[in-house]
């Protein structure tokens, strides 16, 4: 049997209905914007494996920083302890966070960064004597897989059965369709009941929605409307942040900076599973007691491993060289140059590009839904065409390393050219 055969015996994908679906792939090896397969087939990772790996596969330089790490110190518990690559990756972070984060807590991805700033939010206020059990989050938004996480997000057949046994959430529109003032007093009425205690946002761009984007202005107004409500706002920017909008982060762009942040995927540049969420000081403040009963608790066996800070480290060190601005500029150029070539083209409805991100959506009859017919005809014509790309319902959305070539992106986009006609 070869691998993909073997895979199937004992392995349980993620996002998968294994009776529907064929053998995968086995991929065997890694260089740069490119993967190969057991039978040496090569593909164009056009979405930088799920938006983790900016700086391209096998990395000398991140994996350089592990192999040091991991002959020095490759782990030790952070329960009472601490270690010189966590202290240097918090004091490099706050070089590039927004100036009003000054604490880190570590976690191990995505959806426990999200859990971490529902917790703390909550927990704040029950500290305080204040009761606020809810929390605001937008439509179609999508957070994580862990309760909290599920619980904020709004895709429905990601969490329908679970309903009942999830935080309360209520949730308002994406700002995207020139109704901002409806969005504003409906936010506002929600506030002044005071029974919530966060607001949280993916910043600009809804990744798993289908890279649905909103102005930054009209985010600067909703977080001005918690912060004068008491209402935490949480800036999930484990998909947007470290380059992806053109920005290290996408609140860059913002006037109005989140109480929290959360970060993970190319934190480490897609090499060990590392996140972590950021508080003002005001927050942290709220935990600092003489009654133990008010501290965190919460944690990670693996929180702030060294290996993982090593790498992290490296990243972001790649993230800050000329080179690497360079390449977000040229792939978002790119980008607008083929936006301008197929947006007027009979199958493509919408259009839309910020950073590295370009996304356009594919006419269709009805309503495609999130693993419908016309995704996994598409999907399946990317993959025999050597070019990774997940579409969602029938939004087709590019997010590639940052290294990835001149040649490989005109490959890429010729390809989804030749896929609109299969439509």
């Amino acid at each position: 049997m070869n691998l993909s055969q073997r895979d199937k015996k004992h392995n349980w994908h993620p996002y998968t209905q294994h009776k529907t679906v064929a053998d995968f792939p086995a991929i065997v090896k890694g260089k740069e914007a490119l993967l190969w397969d057991e039978n040496g087939k090569e593909y164009i990772d056009a979405i930088a494996s799920w938006w983790v790996n900016p700086y391209g596969h096998s990395n000398k330089v991140i994996a350089n920083a592990i192999y040091e790490q991991l002959t020095t110190l490759e782990h030790v518990l952070f329960g009472g302890f601490t270690h010189n690559k966590a202290v240097e990756l918090s004091e490099k972070l706050m070089k590039i966070l927004p100036s009003n984060q000054q604490k880190i807590f570590y976690s191990d991805n995505g959806s426990t960064a999200v859990e971490v700033a529902i917790k703390v939010a909550l927990q704040y206020n029950y500290n305080k004597g204040i009761k606020k059990t809810k929390i605001i989050a937008f439509e179609d938004a999508f957070h994580g897989d862990t309760f909290g996480a599920m619980a904020a997000s709004g895709i429905s057949f990601f969490t329908e059965a679970f309903n009942g046994s999830l935080l309360e959430v209520v949730r308002i529109p994406i700002p995207t369709l020139g109704n901002e003032e409806e969005i504003i007093k409906e936010l506002e009425k929600l506030v002044q009941t005071n029974q919530f205690a966060a607001f949280i946002f993916e910043p600009l761009v809804l990744g798993a929605a289908g890279m649905i984007m909103y102005q930054p202005e009209i985010l600067d107004k909703l977080i001005s409307i918690c912060k004068q409500n008491n209402v935490f706002t949480i800036a999930d920017e484990v998909m947007t942040g470290f380059g992806k909008t053109g920005k290290t982060f996408a609140t860059d762009y913002l006037k109005n900076k989140p109480d929290m942040m959360c970060l993970s995927k190319a934190l480490t540049g897609g090499t060990i599973p590392m996140a972590l969420t950021t508080f003002t000081q005001e927050i942290f403040d709220g935990f600092y007691d003489d009654d133990v009963n008010k501290a965190l608790f919460h944690g990670h066996t693996f929180t702030a491993n060294p290996t993982g800070c090593a790498a992290a480290l490296a990243s972001i060190s790649l993230l800050q060289t000329n080179e690497m601005q360079d390449n977000i500029q040229r792939v978002h150029q790119s980008h607008l140059q083929f936006e301008s070539k197929i947006k007027n083209h009979t199958k493509v409805k919408t259009t839309r590009v910020l950073g590295v991100i370009f996304a356009l959506e594919v006419k269709a009859e009805n309503q495609e839904s999130y693993y419908g017919t016309m995704r996994n005809k598409l999907y399946n014509y990317f993959i025999e065409n050597g070019v990774i790309l997940r579409p969602v319902g029938n939004i087709v959305y590019i997010l590639p390393p940052y290294i990835i070539t001149k040649k490989q992106l005109e490959k890429v986009y010729q390809t989804i050219e030749n896929a609109l006609e299969i439509v």
